[in-house]
């Protein structure tokens, strides 16, 4: 058995995989505003040093997976909270915890991003560059030409570059050489609060209403956390860098002809920088 974080634990997908994993007989340490282990306040860089103090103290610097599925839905009014705890709240996290993933050795994470990474047009690249590069004012900048519509655009780009950060960092020698197993779940419209507080606003339900979702009906937290617990499984042990798609089918509605892509030839030449640092990797394993 082993020692598990789970942010988001209070509510939703980060409740229902709290279950399931005590259920399995594991240990869970839940991180949420209310109503968990350690009560912190993701949305804030102290209350995210607070909560990554509290966890170590409490698995004793050893974790053996994580489940992080703490944010905030697209609502209005909210685009500050929403990039913070969305894209912030989750890595901070898994910066200050890397360590403790490390010397569990098999450690395996999974980060919950979502099918608005796809399905979501217009969404400004410089607002997911600034994410990325952990300038949150100037990503917010980047979404106000939306006015009403900005918090969708920040939602969706804290989304892109939560999905990017993963995929970056989950190859390299300080993740997968270190036996973390890092990936990521894109849920489509799964009934939680998040999605019940949308559907609150009679203009979100029209525009929920109104998405396509193939097989015709919303998921449940309850489905989702049994993805996440195959995906913290030894079944995943060969699974690195992964986005997940478990959305209904509205990705492949909108995409059916977009995956695979080609790599660019203006890629080649970054593509063969990054071939020879990978031979480097495989080498100092050895």
């Amino acid at each position: 058995m082993g020692t598990y974080v789970v942010s988001g634990s209070a509510s939703g997908m980060g409740r229902a995989a709290a279950e399931r994993l005590c259920t399995a007989g594991h240990v869970v340490i839940g991180v949420d505003i209310k109503d968990a282990d350690v009560v912190a306040d993701l949305s804030i860089r102290t209350g995210r040093r607070e909560a990554v103090d509290a966890i170590l103290h409490r698995c004793g610097g050893v974790l053996d997976g994580a489940v992080l599925a703490a944010g905030l839905g697209p609502i209005a009014g909210r685009d500050k909270m929403i990039a913070e705890v969305n894209y912030f709240g989750v890595t901070d996290l898994l910066i200050g915890l890397r360590q403790a993933f490390a010397r569990s050795g098999r450690a395996k994470i999974v980060v919950v991003a979502s099918n608005s990474t796809t399905v979501t047009p217009l969404v400004p690249r410089r607002a997911v560059r600034a994410l990325l590069t952990g300038d949150g004012e100037r990503a917010l900048r980047a979404v106000r030409v939306f006015g009403k519509r900005s918090a969708p655009m920040i939602y969706a780009a804290s989304k892109i570059a939560l999905s990017r950060w993963v995929r970056r960092h989950a190859v390299t020698p300080a993740w997968a050489g270190a036996g973390i197993r890092l990936n990521a779940i894109a849920p489509g419209a799964v009934m939680t609060p998040l999605l019940a507080e949308q559907l609150a606003n009679p203009d979100e339900a029209k525009a929920i209403g109104a998405f396509p979702v193939p097989i015709g009906d919303f998921g449940t937290a309850a489905h989702l956390a049994d993805w996440m617990l195959f995906m913290l499984s030894d079944a995943a042990d060969f699974l690195c860098g992964s986005i997940i798609f478990v959305d209904g089918g509205s990705d492949a509605y909108f995409r059916a002809d977009s995956w695979p892509a080609r790599l660019p030839a203006m890629m080649l030449p970054h593509y063969a920088a990054r071939f020879l640092g990978y031979r480097r990797f495989m080498r100092d394993r050895r």
